[in-house]
């Protein structure tokens, strides 16, 4: 990710969202502020009631389902040649067709959801700062005029005339798996595993802007609104992206009731996750970062689950798991440097499927962040749904094991012994 931050991969007109990290803000007057509130408020107006607790039915073919799975591809938002780009999604729902993980060949097993809601403003600024929105939204009137603008310089984060729109589809497509997820909760032991297929990602996101190829951090809101919507109090958020989550970092630092856990690649982008950031105030020590060595695979994954995830989730007790789902680690991904393996990303989704089980009663929703390899991405996710379903992995008849090298044990064994200490794990 950040070889493409260097090399200027984007050109045309730029456009600073007001973000608290620098940029120039909007030039509006109080009028205009006002003005642009009032137009805003009358279009999203369902946004401002407040919410109480959601009252979702269960159809028996849910409750049995063993996967249930969005699609938000926003086919607007994208720019050629942009390595987070409108292809992703699509491929992942060819390759899912290509082996017979759809409901077309798998009836009541594999759910895709048909009519989900979109996320209000509301929604959204749970997490994220109303100025932010505000920009966002009347920024499409450049990106109409332009094709497309920068939001966010330092990614290059882009948006589109739809951008806005179809950000509140991505995010509303991962709520709407959470309140199916919870309502089979309630009628089967073994509800189904979520999936939301979407796009823009989100953990880059801070909360006052975009960053990172990210518009809003669909997981931190989908967070919040387990614990507004269905009293779910208790949320672990794990993000095994090869960059780390700082969005949602961020968005929960002084949290004690959502416990954060992130594994990333040390060094790369955007440099933060550092080892010794654990939370602040009441949220001391619910927020776990652990930077890898360039070259960790899948012997140090399987390693830090079992010795870091498991034991974390287990003293925490959570209500729900929500799995920032990165596919980028795979060792053909482009911005990167892990050498994940289609196996590994198996393990991971058959042990936190397990985890949820153990723990929360199966509720478990895993959002899409990044991969830009589209191969690998779309051959991890699929064998995620392999997990899902319990059926073996495809690994071994995809992955190139070639690719591979020595990890670094030695320094991946240090990170784990140092964070075992900070965490008394």
């Amino acid at each position: 990710m950040q070889n493409y931050y260097r090399t200027g991969g984007l050109t045309g007109s730029s456009l600073s969202i007001p973000t608290g990290r620098g940029g120039v803000s909007f030039p509006l007057g109080p009028r205009v502020v006002s003005l642009m509130r009032s137009r805003f408020f009358q279009k999203h107006s369902t946004s401002l009631k407040k919410h109480s607790k959601v009252s979702i039915s269960c159809s028996l073919n849910e409750s049995t389902a063993k996967v249930i799975y969005s699609v938000a591809p926003a086919m607007g938002h994208n720019k050629e040649a942009h390595p987070e780009c409108s292809l992703r999604v699509p491929a992942i729902v060819t390759a899912l067709e290509k082996v017979e993980l759809t409901p077309k060949f798998r009836g009541s097993e594999i759910i895709q959801l048909q009519d989900f809601r979109t996320a209000t403003v509301e929604d959204i600024a749970s997490v994220h700062s109303r100025s932010y929105v505000f920009g966002l939204e009347k920024a499409m009137e450049q990106a109409s005029d332009q094709g497309f603008i920068h939001i966010e310089g330092s990614g290059p984060t882009y948006a589109t005339a739809t951008t806005f729109q179809e950000s509140l589809i991505a995010a509303g497509a991962g709520l709407s798996l959470v309140d199916h997820v919870v309502a089979a909760s309630k009628v089967s032991q073994t509800p189904p595993i979520g999936f939301a297929l979407i796009r823009p990602p989100g953990h880059h996101a801070v909360p006052k802007g975009p960053m990172g190829f990210c518009v809003f951090g669909n997981v931190a809101i989908a967070a919040r609104y387990a614990q507004r919507a269905h009293g779910l109090q208790r949320v672990f958020i794990i993000d095994f992206d090869v960059h780390h989550g700082n969005g949602t970092n961020d968005a929960f630092y002084d949290d004690p009731d959502i416990f954060f856990l992130s594994t990333h690649q040390e060094g790369s982008y955007p440099g933060t996750g550092k080892i010794d950031n654990i939370g602040c105030g009441n949220g001391e020590g619910a927020t776990l970062n652990l930077p890898l060595a360039g070259g960790s695979g899948d012997i140090a994954m399987r390693t830090v689950f079992d010795e870091v995830i498991v034991p974390s989730a287990q003293r925490f007790k959570p209500d729900i798991i929500l799995v920032s789902a990165g596919y980028d680690g795979h060792v053909l991904d482009p911005l990167a440097n892990f050498q994940f393996t289609t196996g590994t990303y198996y393990m991971l989704a058959s042990n936190i499927k397990q985890l949820a089980k153990e723990l929360c009663g199966g509720r478990c929703v895993f959002f899409l962040e990044g991969g830009y390899n589209l191969k690998s991405l779309s051959d991890s996710v699929a064998d995620s749904f392999r997990a899902f379903v319990g059926e073996p992995s495809m690994a071994a008849k995809v992955d190139d094991l070639g690719y591979l090298y020595d990890e670094p044990s030695f320094k991946v064994k240090q990170a784990i012994q140092r964070i075992k200490h900070l965490h008394s794990l």
